[in-house]
């Protein structure tokens, strides 16, 4: 059974109790219509719920009690690469002296948060062999847009605007959805039977048409591009670009680089891949690096290094580091600096790890990965068996034929076995998809739990009664199974968490 529901905090209220008290001043009250005009003022009440402040806290303490999250236990998910975050970068992102300063004061009283910003995106230009970038992207699929912008701003300056847009078959979601709202045609292209781009059909759609193409390496399959060079080389030879979509950098980091596989423009998830937090809408930070010849285009302003002639009397009093709009620039894309705290995060993390330990990340992450495809090897379908990266995918595609039991009820029970559930349904082209992702964070015990929570799974799934248990999981959670076409189809949706 599910826990007992949990009240609303207007369920909570009682007439006259408060989480706060100010203290007798010996100032007599005065109307409010002497401080503020009545008709400036709403005539009724608001309704607002009416709580001590050990009842609010011990509300919301509970209901975060009932979350998972990547701080209670393993987050499989694969493509979102949700993994532990250190809680001392939690404490850079507090300091005074970032914190506290804001986003409008003039350059010469904020160089501290311009050094910060220029040296990540040094080190980021660095870990994806890009030449320049832009911070201000707040998330993923901000990125993504802007890379797009910034595609169509230098076909046009090179006046050839183009019109079209590759992706594969097995591209995240957000890939046509912001080629769409980039004013481009998607073109899709099919993954062949290593699951890749088929490089032969690849050249089949290529045309002057083509602006570029959208892919990420490793891909959604969590295998690596093994023709990546070839598959740039042919977008590059009809004047395209080569756009990298950042989500399995995880993968990579200090092994090899968007740039040196023949890409032109990168966004990354400094929330994925640099472990700051992100989940439930942020926060997020999508920073758009670019090659040589798209530095121009950049959005503005840009924090820079300031060059110094060496003539001034005392070097200290002229700033070290400015404000810069790139000569051919798109404008800005984001209201001031993007999500800057995350960029804090983000670079104490990389600065803490070093060259060495960011390779290490990526080696563990692609260990970690293989070692559970081993480990679940004919438990579930592997469509594409073979090595892969930080990530695989499997199928219950045959369990569900024998047993009922789909991907989602396996994901269901999951979370009875403390584990949040991989992606599934995802990507498209596999079906009944479950996609995970371990990460480097997790342990080899961690690991084998899981393992064997999956196995006991399937196993269960096929025992009397097996189909009827997993159709109907979880049942420890406080809400079951909520229907999520209809919370599709009406986005303001009721129910009685009593009866879910």
């Amino acid at each position: 059974m599910g826990r007992d529901p949990e009240p609303t905090i207007f369920e909570l209220s009682q007439p006259g109790r408060s989480a706060w008290q100010l203290p007798t001043t010996g100032i007599p009250d005065r109307p409010l219509d002497d401080l503020i005009p009545p008709i400036h003022r709403r005539m009724d009440r608001v309704r607002l719920a009416e709580v001590s402040e050990r009842d609010l806290v011990g509300h919301f303490t509970r209901l975060s009690h009932r979350q998972f999250s990547v701080d209670l236990g393993a987050y499989p998910l694969g493509s979102c690469t949700m993994k532990y975050n250190p809680k001392a970068f939690d404490l850079v992102a507090g300091i005074p002296g970032l914190a506290d300063v804001h986003p409008a004061a003039p350059a010469r009283c904020t160089q501290g948060w311009l050094e910060l910003m220029v040296e990540i995106e040094e080190a980021l230009c660095e870990i994806t062999g890009m030449a320049a970038g832009t911070l201000q992207p707040s998330a993923g699929a901000a990125g993504e847009l802007t890379g797009l912008s910034l595609m169509r701003a230098w076909h046009t300056a090179e006046g050839a605007p183009r019109r079209k847009v590759i992706i594969p078959d097995s591209s995240h979601g957000t890939n046509p959805a912001s080629v769409t709202l980039g004013g481009y045609e998607a073109v899709t292209v099919p993954t062949d039977e290593r699951g890749c781009v088929d490089l032969e059909m690849l050249r089949k759609v290529l045309d002057e048409q083509v602006a570029g193409m959208m892919l990420t390496n490793p891909n959604t399959l969590g295998l690596f591009e093994e023709q990546i060079v070839e598959l740039a080389e042919a977008v590059h030879g009809v004047g395209g670009l080569m756009y990298y979509d950042g989500a399995n950098m995880n993968a990579i980091l200090g092994v090899t680089r968007p740039g040196d596989m023949g890409f032109d423009i990168v966004h990354l998830n400094l929330h994925k891949t640099f472990a700051t937090p992100h989940g439930g809408g942020g926060p997020g930070s999508g920073p758009v690096l670019v090659a040589d010849r798209l530095v121009p285009f950049l959005p503005g302003p840009r924090p820079v290094r300031l060059a110094t002639d060496g003539s001034q009397a005392v070097a200290s009093e002229a700033p070290d580091f400015g404000w810069m709009i790139p000569e051919r620039s798109i404008g800005r894309v984001h209201s001031w600096h993007g999500n800057s705290m995350v960029l804090a995060r983000a670079l104490a993390y990389i600065l803490v790890n070093g060259s060495d330990g960011l390779r290490r990340i990526a080696e563990l992450a692609v260990l970690n990965a293989n070692w559970l495809r081993v480990r679940l090897d004919g438990i579930l379908d592997i469509p594409f068996d073979r090595p892969c990266m930080h990530e695989y995918v499997m199928s219950a595609d045959s369990l569900q034929h024998e047993t009922g039991v789909k991907a989602l009820d396996i994901a269901k029970r999951l979370l009875e076995e403390g584990f949040h559930a991989p992606t599934i349904y995802f990507p498209l082209i596999v079906h009944e998809a479950l996609m995970i992702e371990p990460t480097e964070t997790e342990s080899m015990q961690t690991l084998e739990a899981l393992a064997a929570a999956i196995e006991r799974i399937v196993a269960d799934s096929r025992a009397p009664g097996g189909q009827e248990r997993c159709a109907e999981a979880p049942y420890c959670t406080p809400v079951r199974r909520v229907d999520e076409a209809r919370a599709a189809r009406h986005l303001i949706a009721t129910f009685d968490a009593r009866s879910s």
